[in-house]
């Protein structure tokens, strides 16, 4: 079957479905997703989104910033997430979403590597607050078509841009999707990785894609491991102890149930720690006290993980649990630029399936959901504004290509080995 629209995004997390509600009403949008709608990491989004409270805290954002990324951070993508965070927080206000107000006004709450507070958050579920709220304003929109349980197997090139996607449905037919415009929007790479926080069919599909098509990948080594999931010996997806419990006071103790570790140091640096304090105690896990915080925070603030905890039998409000690192988010990914258009002509990529540098070599805590947002707006205001069609029709035999897919998950596990190699090697010159 042949399908033709005018943009075809993969993906309906929160860059997917930001990017389709930013293009032109006029323009035809279909969304694809691998699994349900729901099913993406931006659903499980706990900590929140940051913000530029005010223009005397710009310094110290940036700086959180680029410390938390090492310093390999593109500047000029920060400073644009920056400057354009206040827009992205009215433009989610104007949609319904609801963030936890305090006098009048806006709260704000701090996590790990921030130096102050600058969070906006929805109790412990900021990402289901956000994304089903652009999900509801798709499913309203006319021009927004979502289609589930359809997975792309690669993008259709011709005359050396993207026109299009094939995929197939959960059935196993082959569709050819031809549209003027191509956003990558499919998440991370969680699947590859027996533990991650995120859901199991994400892959890096995008990646693979992306690779077999000549366009470039930036630092596809670079993954942030979460220093806190809920250490469990049942197989299946990570349920994620929030960063935000430690910005609120939640303490990381050893076997001994002493202090080891500055909570609020950067992901990466308080991971480490814990590695090396598993080792020491050989057990795999350390122990997390939220008695520090007040039982009424624990239970307005963080509802769903007090709840969750109490179901795997812990009362956070009494007791320590079990934490354990594990895979949480991609840092490298396709390359965009900064209006996030790839290497190949006609296909844009935003969300953690991008790399515009904005994270560098770490991710800063909560600054994920306002990357997308910022940069899938973006996407959507250059596809917009440019209204050249494509010179040619793509004819395309959709059952020719029902091999096409392959073993992306090996590729991607090979180029995060080869990107490996290249940062061992180049740190090693330098």
């Amino acid at each position: 079957m042949n399908l033709k629209t005018d943009v075809v995004v993969v993906g309906t997390g929160a860059g997917g479905l930001f990017c389709a509600l930013n293009l032109p009403r006029d323009r035809e949008v279909l969304m694809v997703t691998k699994a349900g709608a729901e099913d993406s990491d931006s659903f499980l989004a706990q900590g929140g989104i940051c913000v530029l409270k005010d223009e005397s805290d710009y310094d110290s954002y940036f700086e959180d910033t680029m410390r938390a990324g090492h310093y390999e951070n593109n500047p000029e993508s920060v400073d644009i997430m920056i400057r354009s965070s206040r827009g992205i927080i009215n433009d989610l206000v104007k949609l319904g979403v609801e963030f936890e107000k305090e006098n009048g006004g806006f709260a704000f709450t701090r996590e790990g590597a921030h130096s102050k507070p600058r969070i906006l958050f929805h109790e412990d579920i900021t990402g289901r607050e956000i994304t089903s709220r652009l999900l509801d304003e798709a499913r309203r929109r006319q021009n927004i078509k979502i289609t589930e349980h359809f997975t792309m197997v690669d993008i259709i090139e011709k005359n050396g841009e993207c026109r299009g996607i094939v995929g197939r449905d959960e059935n196993g037919e082959m569709t050819a999707v031809t549209a003027d415009y191509t956003v990558f929007a499919t998440g991370g790479i969680g699947g590859l990785f027996e533990n991650s926080t995120n859901f199991p069919h994400l892959t890096g599909d995008a990646v693979a894609v992306a690779l077999k098509h000549g366009a470039e990948i930036l630092n596809a080594d670079y993954i942030q491991i979460h220093p806190t999931t809920l250490y469990s010996e049942k197989p299946g997806r990570r349920f994620l102890i929030s960063e935000s419990v430690r910005g609120e006071g939640a303490l990381l103790l050893n076997a001994n149930k002493e202090r080891f570790v500055n909570e609020l140091l950067p992901r990466d640096v308080v991971t480490e720690a814990i590695y090396k304090q598993m080792e020491k105690d050989n057990k795999p896990y350390v122990w997390l006290s939220m008695q520090p915080i007040p039982e009424e925070t624990i239970k307005t603030h963080f509802p769903n993980i007090y709840k969750h905890c109490l179901e795997e039998g812990y009362d956070v409000t009494k007791e320590c649990i079990p934490v354990v690192p594990a895979q949480h988010y991609f840092m490298g990914g396709i390359k965009v630029n900064s209006s996030s258009r790839t290497t190949i002509p006609r296909l844009y990529a935003v969300g953690e399936t991008a790399c515009n540098g904005v994270h560098g070599k770490n991710r800063l805590a909560s600054n994920s959901l306002l990357e997308t947002l910022v940069f899938a707006k973006r996407a959507a205001l250059e596809i917009g504004a440019d209204t050249e069609k494509p010179a040619d029709e793509v004819e395309v035999d959709a059952e020719s290509r029902r091999g096409c897919g392959g073993d992306y998950k090996q590729a991607v596990k090979d180029e995060i080995e080869r990107s490996r190699k290249y940062h061992e090697q180049h740190n090693n010159e330098a």
